[in-house]
């Protein structure tokens, strides 16, 4: 999938190794993890299969957003880069053709 980010800060901090690092600490190597399996997925439907990532569909106030576990109580927070969002017949998203997310945050919503 091709990546974005909501910042240029969050871009930089999630880019590279060292400055995963030096923002997340002991959560860098989940992260950079989490990073190169967007990355390497065609799909939001395929990154979705990961067990580690353990995606999944937001609800409530954060309805529409996803989110990948980091680790125990933090999430990397996302939403699907598509204007319009692709949807199936029966209105729901059509996760094969989204292939393009943007990186919102890492932090624990719990």
């Amino acid at each position: 999938m091709k990546i974005f980010f909501k910042s240029n800060k969050l871009e930089r901090q999630l880019t590279e190794p060292a400055s995963i690092k030096r923002a997340y600490g002991t959560m860098a190597k989940a992260v950079y993890q989490r990073i190169k399996e967007m990355k390497a997925s065609e799909n939001l439907e395929i990154f979705m299969t990961i067990p580690a990532a353990r995606c999944h569909e937001l609800s409530g106030k954060l309805s529409g957003f996803f989110a990948a576990t980091v680790s125990k109580n933090f999430r990397m927070i996302f939403t699907p880069s598509h204007n319009p969002l692709p949807l199936k017949s029966d209105k729901g998203l059509d996760l094969q053709k989204i292939t393009s997310i943007t990186i919102l945050d890492i932090e624990d919503y719990h």
